[in-house]
């Protein structure tokens, strides 16, 4: 090595060396100038109305890594350097960043694999890291029912993958035949499941569908109790419409007595809560001679929708009427229910989570289904799968959904697929992402955070409701006198603000607390989205505390 530093030193002309990579920095300077014109030209961007839209309004996006984008802001055209600046990706990149932008060790793991494999075809066939993947999944998501995984591409495709298993079993049970007959599904009002076409009918008509012209919606939406911190306090405030039926709304001094299931289960406001479904569900089917082949729920939040916090006992009492009175759907099914009794088989209808958002740790767990304290029969995980460097998405079912799509003939399979199917490079970086969390969650990396949301706990006490969002900053906001509600979990930090004309997707009152954000003067500035009258941000899981309470000290700026 010295005879070699000693050769270049002599030979290398450094000042021609430096003048070169000054020049190749001016050409990448020079493209990130064009950028946003050129992709005004030639980009159809998803969830974009593009009227109105001009150049400026695009965001030139030269590098990512850790929690931050490198941004083109061309603030100064003299100097280079004060043309790019660190911005923090307040929406964890569409959700799907877990372990940050550039992580080395999944960039290695995605070359092994492509090295390894390339591209093999799925059907018949099997590799190391689609079998991995699904054991890995099988063992740890901590669900005793499901025992079968099925790859896809996405979260929306994996729900219609999931939508067909629920409706396939249902009318194999209940000897129903879809083709004579609407067989629809039980969800809750503001929920969002993907933008393919099935899927898209299983949500109530909202923005995202109701002017797709093949859209039906096919299926019953329970309004639902909302949890918040408004004044300091935590609060489940029930809709106007469901006060008569439900009680008004209810105050706890913590999150861990809002998710004390079991309690909550005996107390009044669960037999409210389970009367009011179980008498909702057999006026729909006996008065309106509706068929209902599944329930499907993202747990705890319903994120496109506008992050609404629902009330966890609600959806526990929703599973539990569905599962407990299996009478409601079939008239035969009380027959049907000694002969599947309850333990890892389904009764009543398919119960289905979308844990696509939720699942994997953005909330704090590996699975927030286990805040519900239940376990599904069919579940869908994606966004976090891969730690937001490849598509990824897995649809996990129980055997009994299994069963009922075997048959001799060929038709009656679950004839669903895609060229990438369990794609090598994907599911390696899966298995490698989710062996890298769980050893986050054991080594008690998040412990800092625990602590702060319930000091009283040992840092090596079992984790309860949580925060990488300072309990301080939740309980200072909640007292802004724009802020109507915020809340936090996991990663997630939800801010609600007052909207005279109304919440909803049509609000804009929260857009310039979103441009406070995206021009600061600090050392960077923050990449946030807006869902209406709400402002999220959310962060990966590998996270610094010091960047998150930088971040803090914005919001307390622009709010406080």
């Amino acid at each position: 090595m010295t005879t070699y530093y000693s050769r270049v030193a002599q030979e290398t002309d450094v000042a021609s060396l430096l003048q070169q990579l000054s020049a190749k920095n001016a050409e990448r300077i020079g493209r990130l100038e064009s950028m946003a014109s050129r992709a005004h030209d030639t980009i159809w961007y998803p969830f974009t109305q593009h009227h109105g839209m001009e150049a400026k309004d695009i965001t030139p996006i030269d590098s990512a890594y850790d929690d931050y984008f490198q941004t083109f802001v061309g603030s100064d055209k003299s100097h280079h350097e004060n043309k790019l600046r660190a911005t923090f990706d307040g929406s964890a990149s569409w959700w799907t960043q877990g372990l940050g932008h550039g992580n080395p060790s999944l960039a290695l793991s995605a070359a092994y694999a492509a090295g390894r494999y390339g591209h093999v075809m799925f059907p018949g066939n099997i590799h190391e890291p689609a079998l991995s993947l699904a054991e890995l999944l099988i063992e740890s998501i901590g669900n005793p029912r499901l025992r079968k995984v099925f790859y896809t591409d996405n979260g929306s495709t994996g729900m219609e993958v999931a939508v067909k298993m629920g409706l396939r079993a249902a009318c194999d049970r209940y000897g129903w035949d879809a083709s004579q007959e609407q067989i629809s599904i039980l969800g809750l009002k503001g929920s969002y499941h993907g933008d393919t076409i099935g899927v898209m009918d299983c949500s109530e008509p909202s923005t995202f569908n109701k002017k797709v012209e093949w859209y039906r919606g096919r299926g019953y939406w329970f309004d639902f109790p909302q949890v918040k911190m408004s004044q300091g306090v935590w609060k489940v405030e029930i809709p106007e419409n469901l006060q008569i039926s439900l009680g008004s709304g209810l105050e706890f001094s913590s999150l861990d007595e809002i998710f004390d299931i079991e309690e909550r289960l005996q107390s009044a406001a669960g037999k409210r809560y389970q009367d009011y479904i179980r008498n909702t569900i057999q006026d729909l089917v006996h008065q309106h001679g509706m068929k209902f082949g599944s329930l499907i729920m993202e747990p705890i939040i319903l994120g496109a929708g506008g992050m609404l916090f629902c009330d966890p006992l609600f959806q526990r009492c929703l599973v539990e009427v569905v599962r407990g009175h299996p009478e409601l759907f079939d008239t035969s099914a009380a027959k049907s229910a000694k002969d599947h009794p309850v333990t890892t088989s389904w009764s009543g209808l398919p119960v289905i989570f979308d844990e696509v958002f939720t699942g994997l740790y953005r909330l704090g767990r590996k699975s927030s289904a286990s805040f519900l304290q239940v376990d599904s029969d069919i579940a869908v995980n994606a966004k976090l799968l891969t730690g937001g460097l490849l598509p990824l998405c897995t649809t996990m079912a129980s055997n009994e959904i299994f069963q009922a799509f075997s048959s001799p003939e060929k038709s009656d399979a679950l004839l669903h697929g895609h060229s990438y199917t369990a794609h090598t490079v994907g599911c390696q970086v899966a298995v490698d992402s989710l062996q890298t969390m769980m050893r986050m969650e054991n080594s008690g990396s998040w412990d800092g955070y625990r602590q702060d949301w319930k000091p009283t706990l040992s840092a090596r006490d079992s984790p309860d409701v949580w925060s990488v969002w300072s309990h301080g900053l939740v309980s200072d906001l909640s007292h802004a006198p724009s802020v109507d509600g915020v809340f936090a979990i996991g990663t997630v930090l939800s801010i609600s603000l007052k909207d005279v004309q109304g919440g909803g997707y049509t609000s804009t009152a929260a857009r310039g607390l979103q441009q406070r954000l995206s021009t600061s003067d600090g050392k960077f500035n923050v990449h946030s989205r807006v869902l209406g009258n709400v402002l999220y941000l959310m962060s990966s899981v590998t996270s610094q505390p010091e960047a998150l309470r930088s971040i803090e000290g914005l919001l307390r700026e622009a709010l406080l």
